[in-house]
């Protein structure tokens, strides 16, 4: 299938044409055509070497329809060598819960007040989250996250990014399947003269281990739209639980800004796990050290058991770096700061190299 397939606020994606496009393509996405809760809308993209399935964003029957992470590039699966990256790290999948989402899946957010101690959990900081609009929004009205839509405040609470907000709009998507791609693109009219399109393309190298994620957000509406944009990455490597053996290489020296957890120790530009994480006790917390300067944002999570990795890249510079981990997953989350004036675009492009010993 090569046309755009357009519906406001969702996309009838189980066409005819686009399922015979998928069984044409799982007879050589041996490796990611099967996944857990597969029967959503998705995509198969194949280069030859590297393999991967996207589900894609359909109001209805798309496999994450929640209000916390953007909807397009959801990667249920990559694989190379027999090896599989990404996966289902949760327990319990509900389209509607807002982690239920894997791959290297983005969140729009922004600071609403300086770092502080997190009083949930001693010793760590936090930065307080926030949302465009929602701070000036009253209870019952609206405010914005781009990649998901229109949301509605319930109360007058400090905003969660796990909160449970019920969505207003989504605008209109469209996404365009290609072998080797998938180009996604949502328009969107808010509230209080917020307007904008955000296109994101994925697409698998022609012929290296590399999947690549295009961005642009331009600004069609009458306010400035000032945020924040990471990826959560949510990396698994062939399921393995997170423990000793599994690193992650950073192009600079991290620091530490609170505890992370004794299950790991920052080694020069290393973060190594010494023990398996322990139910409800990961390893967390905001890592200072890098520059300003783009090459900094480079890391690396490796099983240097197997020699199964996977490295990640980015054009823009990292505004802040927060990392996470749980006995699933493991997680560099690596923020980008845009400042997007009316009529202006940003453009910020994410590069993945995935790595095996082969097959």
């Amino acid at each position: 299938m090569r046309g755009w397939i357009t519906r406001s606020g969702y996309i009838a994606v189980l066409s005819v044409t686009f399922a015979i496009a998928c069984a044409a393509a799982a007879e050589t996405v041996s490796d990611c055509a099967e996944v857990p809760h597969g029967d959503h809308p998705k995509a198969l993209l194949t280069n030859g070497k590297l393999d991967a399935l996207v589900f894609l964003p359909d109001a209805k029957n798309g496999y994450y329809r929640s209000a916390r992470f953007d909807w397009s590039g959801v990667v249920g699966c990559v694989s190379l060598n027999g090896h599989k990256y990404f996966g289902e790290w949760f327990a319990q999948y509900d389209p509607l819960k807002n982690d239920s989402i894997t791959g290297p899946v983005e969140e729009f957010r922004f600071d609403d007040g300086p770092m502080r101690p997190d009083p949930a959990r001693p010793g760590e900081l936090y930065v307080p989250p926030g949302a465009i609009g929602y701070k000036e929004a009253r209870p019952g009205e609206t405010f914005l996250k781009p990649g998901v839509g229109v949301l509605r405040k319930v109360n007058d609470s400090p905003y969660q990014f796990g909160g449970a907000y019920p969505i207003v709009d989504t605008g209109t998507w469209t996404v365009k399947v290609g072998k080797r791609s998938v180009r996604f693109r949502q328009v969107l009219h808010g509230p209080d003269g917020y307007a904008y399109v955000y296109e994101k393309t994925l697409t698998l190298d022609e012929n290296e281990p590399v999947m690549t994620l295009q961005h642009s957000l331009r600004n069609t509406g009458k306010k400035t739209i000032a945020t924040y944009v990471y990826d959560h990455d949510f990396f698994m490597l062939d399921g393995k639980p997170t423990g000793p053996g599994m690193v992650v290489h950073f192009n600079f020296e991290p620091k530490a800004q609170g505890e992370i957890g004794a299950a790991a120790k920052i080694d020069g530009k290393n973060l190594v796990y010494v023990d398996t994480l322990a139910p409800r006790k990961g390893v967390a917390g905001y890592l200072t050290g890098y520059s300003d300067d783009a090459r900094d944002y480079d890391f690396t999570v490796e099983d240097t058991r197997s020699k199964v990795g996977v490295q990640q890249t980015s054009d823009h510079s990292l505004a802040r770096l927060y990392f996470w981990s749980t006995q699933t997953t493991i997680c560099p989350e690596g923020y980008i700061k845009l400042n997007v004036a009316p009529g202006e675009t940003s453009r910020w492009t994410l590069r993945y190299r995935f790595f095996a010993p082969p097959r």
